[in-house]
C-alpha cells in the first residue's frame, strides 16, 4: 500500500504510539488527522507537528464519533482509518464479586471493541469510495492467549481480533477493495505500560514495523516478539500462557 499522499485518521493520536505514527506518516508524505480526549495533549501535538489536524473526540462516545465523521467529511475525507485508541483498567481478581470490575470491563469493551466497530461503520462508505483505502485495527498478543492480570482487556482485544478477520472476509464477499489490517504489537513503552517491568519496544520501532507491513500489504502485521509468540502459542500453548502469566505477577490478583 502506498502511504504517500494518503489522508490518515489516527484515534488516540495525541501521545505514545499514535503521536509517533503521526510523525512517521507525515515524514513519508501523508496528511494526518489525530483525535484524543485530552485537548491539552492535542494542542501539544499540534505545536510539535503543525501539519497535523487535531480533533478532540472520545473513541468510546457515540456522539463524538458521529461528530468526528462529519468534521472529517467536511475536511475532504480520509483514505486510512487507524484505530489506535485503547484503554486498560487496573487488574482485578475475577473470583471476587466487585462492581468496579464490571464497570472497568464495560469501559474497556466500550472503547477497545465497540468504539472501533462504530467508527468503522461510520467511515466504511467513505473508504469504499477511495481508489485505495484501508482500516487498521490494533489488537495485541493478549488477543491470542489470555492475561490473568489484564483479563478483560485481553477479552476486548480478542473480540476485536475476531471481528477484524470477519470484516475482512465480509468485504471480500461484497467485492470491496478496502484493505483490513490487523496490527499485533508486543508490549510497547507508553504511558499505559509505564508500571510494567517487562521487556518493551519503543513506539518508534513499533510504527516502523507497521509501515513496513502496510507497504507489503501484510494484512496481519506482527511486530517484534509478537512474531515469536504466535509460533509458541500455536505449537506450545501452555508455554505461551505461562509467558504471559508468570508466577511473579500472581500477587497482583489478590485484591
Amino acid at each position: 500500500m502506498n502511504l504517500k499522499g494518503k489522508t490518515i485518521l489516527i484515534t488516540g493520536g495525541a501521545s505514545g504510539i499514535g503521536l509517533e505514527a503521526a510523525r512517521q506518516f507525515l515524514a513519508i508524505g501523508a496528511k494526518v488527522i489525530i483525535t484524543g480526549r485530552n485537548q491539552v495533549k492535542l494542542d501539544t501535538a499540534k505545536q510539535l507537528y503543525p501539519a497535523i489536524i487535531a480533533i478532540q473526540s472520545d473513541a468510546g462516545n457515540e456522539a463524538d464519533a458521529k461528530s468526528l465523521y462529519h468534521k472529517v467529511n467536511e475536511l475532504g475525507g480520509i483514505d486510512i482509518l487507524y484505530n489506535n485508541a485503547a484503554v486498560l483498567v487496573s487488574p482485578s481478581n475475577l473470583g471476587i464479586a466487585n462492581e468496579k470490575h464490571i464497570e472497568g470491563a464495560a469501559y474497556e469493551m466500550k472503547v477497545n471493541y465497540l468504539g472501533v466497530v462504530r467508527l468503522n461503520n461510520l467511515f466504511l462508505d467513505m473508504l469504499k469510495s477511495r481508489e485505495e483505502a484501508a482500516i487498521i485495527n490494533t489488537t495485541s498478543i493478549l488477543s491470542q492467549a489470555p492475561s490473568l492480570i489484564e483479563a478483560t482487556y485481553s477479552s476486548s482485544k480478542t473480540a476485536l481480533a475476531f471481528y477484524t478477520v470477519s470484516l475482512r472476509e465480509h468485504l471480500k464477499i461484497i467485492g470491496s477493495k478496502v484493505k483490513i489490517f490487523e496490527l499485533i504489537p508486543p508490549l510497547v513503552a507508553t504511558e499505559m505500560t509505564a508500571e510494567r517491568k517487562d521487556k518493551k519496544i519503543s513506539p518508534m520501532e513499533m510504527v516502523k514495523g507497521l509501515i513496513n507491513g502496510l507497504s507489503k500489504n501484510d494484512y496481519t502485521i506482527r511486530i517484534g516478539d509478537a512474531k515469536l509468540f504466535n509460533l509458541v502459542n500455536r505449537f506450545l500453548p501452555k508455554t505461551a500462557f505461562n509467558i504471559l502469566n508468570p508466577k511473579k505477577d500472581h500477587h497482583l490478583l489478590k485484591n
